[in-house]
């Protein structure tokens, strides 16, 4: 007798689907767009320069950090 279930693609249940990590990351990062130009804008009117990273940035590396969190709970 033969075994086909060994033959059978197996899809990876623990990575989760691109697009839906990609929806939560633009969500996140619109959400902490805002609150990025507001730090960076209080950080340039303090020290009367420009800080080294930008607030696009700032939004971009919270993003990077806290969508990851959400699909590793």
């Amino acid at each position: 007798m033969t075994d086909f279930t060994t033959n059978q693609m197996v899809r990876d249940r623990t990575a989760p689907p691109k697009r839906e990590y990609y929806a939560y990351f633009a969500l996140i990062f619109a959400a902490t767009l805002p609150l990025s130009l507001l730090t960076w804008v209080l950080k340039a009117a303090r020290r009367m320069e420009l800080p080294e990273k930008g607030p696009i940035a700032s939004a971009w590396s919270q993003a990077r950090i806290i969508t990851p969190h959400i699909f590793s709970a």
